[in-house]
């Protein structure tokens, strides 16, 4: 490596793979003269040989240009700075004073290493193009080809909250703090933009980050006057540079705008309120900081309530080997579980490493995913459904859908009085892709209005009953999944799930995956996709080879149940 302090050229360079890979001998023998029993550093080297190879980035580069970085070298750095928790600036320092960064890299001792401003254009140019799950492949390519992984084992996926690095914002703020983010990027970039249009009024609201608080002075006419500023930039901009329009932050602007404000019929701007007609847009799409416009708010029962993303986790939990992360997934905090699911299987069998099993929560279950699964995939996936929402099953009185026979050769149903449908229509897709498509039975009112049980299966005033139920094949699955879960073994079996949890909390604690590092979705995924690599170079360097994880021992007070004879519950990993 050398001194590169100009990476802002990194886009003219090109990869040079470098003829041999091997540790200088100075560097080997100092590094195993301080560090006997070796290091994570070292492990990455002595067993891997490295995670990655230059080749492996070559198309990452153009093929002319001054010789840059080896991008293996800056990849392997970039995972041992998410292991040790370093910044970039510890990070290049540790690669010029530590023997074991130089063992792992392959540098000699008095290498003086690289700026620290290269980590950071290196992980811009992993935000391309899909590359940081590229990176995830090849490493998880190199464990898999030293046997530390494998394919067809048993899997679980549970997902986690992340906090974006923004502030929590009033609407009020959200709005004034969108005018300055942009009067901020065109001072930069196009200066001659605001001539005319900024004087001292502007520089007294926008000339520092605001700080308004729940309850302003003179709300309404804060309200009313950030509007119309925000209405008078982007006016001026179409009018005179509409060139500008494109800047990020003037977009940002343009949209926090329109979903916090709308024009009355005589043209007036005019605050959007939940409680009129005008409004306010859904979570999902609602802007919450003009410097993270991917963040979202979100809330999950009565407690958890962020602004930013979800995290979702994969690994394996076979009992013959140590514990790996196949897979991260970063969505919006406003998504549901059950769409990440087909995502993951997409990349799971791109690395030819698809689970015999998959452990779950009901929060992924839904039937045509799981159908998907076994007929695409070959995955089981092991959760438990939706519970039966109709109103007998709830009160459990009453003849549920599971009462009535289903014949769908015929295309009839028979209620538990001995009635046939007098229709059969559908499927029909349903509004949300993780819903199955319904078939609907119909029977009359001449059928259901003399029935003298008729209270016990309808309460509709045509005095008829419709029955809903999915197609043959997802219906057989319904009722299969839900006759397993009466089963002690599927739950013995599907108790390893709860294991993904302590996984959850090693990223969140151990490696600070609860807070966003950069701002924007596809820079949070790249963070936890370089935390899933360190993890599992953490976990895999401090096992030796063919060794599963250590089992959790017992407590003091297990201990105790034990020498008394009281039964108890067994952890997923104690000692049987």
């Amino acid at each position: 490596m050398h001194d590169d302090r100009e990476m802002s050229e990194e886009c003219e360079m090109s990869v040079r793979p470098r003829p041999g890979a091997e540790v200088p001998d100075l560097t080997a023998r100092m590094a195993r003269a301080s560090n006997p029993v070796g290091t994570t550093a070292m492990w990455v080297r002595d067993r891997l040989d490295g995670l990655w190879r230059d080749e492996d980035f070559a198309d990452w580069y153009p093929r002319d240009g001054r010789p840059g970085l080896s991008p293996a070298q800056l990849a392997t750095v970039s995972v041992l700075q998410f292991v040790l928790g370093l910044s970039d600036r510890d990070a290049a320092e540790a690669v010029r004073c530590r023997i074991d960064f130089k063992y792992a890299l392959g540098l000699e001792l008095d290498d003086p290493g690289f700026h620290h401003s290269v980590l950071t254009d290196f992980r811009d140019r992993l935000l391309q193009d899909g590359r940081a799950d590229r990176l995830l492949d090849l490493a998880l390519a190199r464990l898999k080809g030293a046997g530390l992984v494998r394919e067809r084992t048993t899997q679980r996926t549970d997902s986690t909250h992340v906090l974006a690095t923004v502030r929590d914002l009033t609407r009020l703020e959200l709005v004034t703090e969108a005018v300055r983010a942009a009067l901020e990027e065109l001072a930069r970039t196009a200066d001659h933009a605001l001539d005319g249009l900024v004087g001292e009024d502007w520089g007294r609201r926008y000339g520092r980050p605001v700080r308004l608080g729940k309850n302003p002075t003179r709300p309404k006419t804060r309200i009313n006057t950030t509007g119309d500023d925000a209405r008078r930039l982007l006016e001026h901009l179409g009018r005179n540079h509409p060139s500008l329009l494109g800047r990020p932050q003037v977009q940002v602007l343009r949209q926090i705008l329109v979903q916090n404000y709308y024009w009355d019929p005589v043209g007036r701007l005019r605050w959007r309120d939940d409680d009129d007609a005008s409004g306010l847009p859904p979570s999902a799409q609602r802007i919450v900081s003009p410097y993270d416009p991917t963040a979202r708010y979100a809330r999950r029962g009565q407690v958890t309530r962020w602004t930013g993303f979800l995290a979702h986790v994969t690994e394996t939990c076979s009992d013959d080997g140590p514990n790996v992360i196949t897979d991260v997934a970063t969505m919006p905090a406003t998504s549901a579980d059950t769409e990440v699911l087909p995502g993951i299987h997409s990349r799971l069998e791109r690395r030819s490493l698809l689970p015999d099993e998959h452990l779950v929560d009901g929060g992924y279950t839904s039937l045509p995913h799981l159908e998907q699964a076994q007929r695409g995939h070959r995955v089981t996936v092991v959760g438990p459904l939706p519970g039966n929402p109709t109103r007998q099953h709830r009160r459990g009185e009453g003849f549920a859908r599971d009462d009535f026979r289903i014949d769908f050769d015929r295309k009839e149903v028979t209620c538990p009085q001995g009635q046939v449908s007098a229709g059969w229509h559908g499927p029909y897709p349903t509004s949300s892709p993780t819903a199955a498509p319904l078939i609907i039975a119909r029977f009359t009112k001449s059928q259901c209005q003399p029935c003298p049980v008729r209270a016990k299966c309808t309460s509709s005033r045509d005095a008829h009953r419709s029955v809903g139920f999915p197609p043959r094949e997802l219906l057989e699955l319904q009722l299969r999944n839900r006759a397993d879960q009466q089963d002690p073994a599927w739950h013995k079996r599907y108790a390893v799930r709860s294991g993904i949890e302590g996984t959850i909390c090693e990223f969140a604690h151990g490696h600070g995956m609860r807070h966003c590092r950069y701002r924007g979705q596809a820079k949070a995924h790249l963070q936890h996709v370089l935390t899933a690599i360190a993890v599992n170079v953490e976990r895999l360097s401090k096992q030796a080879p063919g060794e599963s994880a250590p089992p959790r021992p017992p407590t003091a007070f297990q201990d105790h149940l034990d020498q008394q004879g009281i039964p108890r519950l067994r952890s997923w990993r104690a000692v049987s």
